[in-house]
């Protein structure tokens, strides 16, 4: 193997496990708006934020919930095929 093969596949393997610990960052920031939607009071309002904006909606809370495990459930099985 020359010295730019070993150079190229030591910056893949650097990528693959930046990559792998943004997932998990991801992952555990998930989790914690999962428990903070699940332990919210039942007349409590939850907005969502808009993509590339400031700009929130009422949306309703089970819906969001279910939404995020579902995001949740997406990234772990992302993280286990890396």
């Amino acid at each position: 193997m020359s010295v730019r093969s070993c150079e190229q596949t030591d910056d893949l393997a650097q990528e693959e496990r930046s990559t792998r610990e943004e997932l998990n960052r991801k992952i555990k920031e998930q989790k914690v708006v999962i428990d903070e939607l699940s332990n919210l009071k039942k007349n409590r309002k939850v907005y969502i934020q808009q993509p590339n904006s400031n700009i929130f909606f009422l949306t309703d809370k089970g819906e969001t919930l279910s939404s995020c495990k579902k995001e949740l459930d997406k990234m772990k099985k992302d993280y286990q095929d890396m």
